[in-house]
């Protein structure tokens, strides 16, 4: 893909909108369950600023993975601790691959012959995968890690809550190794499934668009 100012032009509001319906479906999703707080506080709209991380953003933007600001949870609203919490996290990444299904079906079956118009299906399908893929990892503070958390024993959950201090050191350190040193770890664990998926989503029309632009 040749790279020029529409892709910049492209890129951004995509990026937005994957970043806000993840978190939005997080904040919804905490609502539904009986906690008020992400509402409370602002954080339960489709207005994309309150919910953009720049660090998160900047690698969505890079790598196609990234994360955005927590959306914030009180689970002493919920009802059963540990299954509420892992619906919560659950939420936003299937959000995600919801919307890299939709723009999947546009890819495969209305396909029209306009490069903004690819381009945006593009992105779509590749940004939305990524931040739903991505946010699976069960590295905190990945939404992965919080599923992980609430499936292990309590004495195991303990020591890995422990842990989860230096899993944003841990996980920018992979990300800045793939960039500068290009270890190419993320692209082993992710990029399979990632391509896998998005073909699933939209056939062979995927790889043609992605060798077309």
């Amino acid at each position: 893909m040749s790279f020029d100012i529409t892709e910049w032009i492209v890129k951004i509001p995509v990026l937005l909108f994957a970043v806000t319906i993840h978190e939005y479906a997080h904040g919804k999703a905490a609502y539904s369950l009986g906690d008020p707080t992400a509402k409370s506080m602002g954080r339960l709209t489709l207005n994309p600023l309150p919910h953009i991380d720049p660090l998160g953003a900047l690698c969505l933007f890079l790598f196609n993975f990234g994360w955005a600001k927590p959306v914030p949870v009180n689970p002493r609203y919920f009802k059963n601790f540990r299954k509420d919490i892992i619906l919560m996290s659950l939420s936003g990444p299937f959000a995600n691959l919801a919307a890299a299904f939709v723009a999947g079906l546009f890819i495969r079956y209305f396909l029209f012959p306009m490069e903004v118009y690819q381009k945006v299906l593009l992105y779509l399908i590749l940004m939305n995968a990524g931040l739903g893929i991505f946010n699976l990892l069960p590295i905190p503070p990945l939404d992965g890690s919080h599923v992980l958390e609430n499936l292990l024993s309590p004495k195991a959950s303990l020591t890995y809550r422990r842990m989860a201090r230096y899993g944003p050191f841990f996980l920018l350190g992979i990300l800045l190794l793939d960039r500068f040193a290009h270890t190419g770890i993320l692209s082993r664990i992710l990029l399979y499934p990632l391509f896998h998926l998005c073909h699933l989503f939209a056939g062979d029309n995927l790889f043609r668009l992605i060798a077309a632009l």
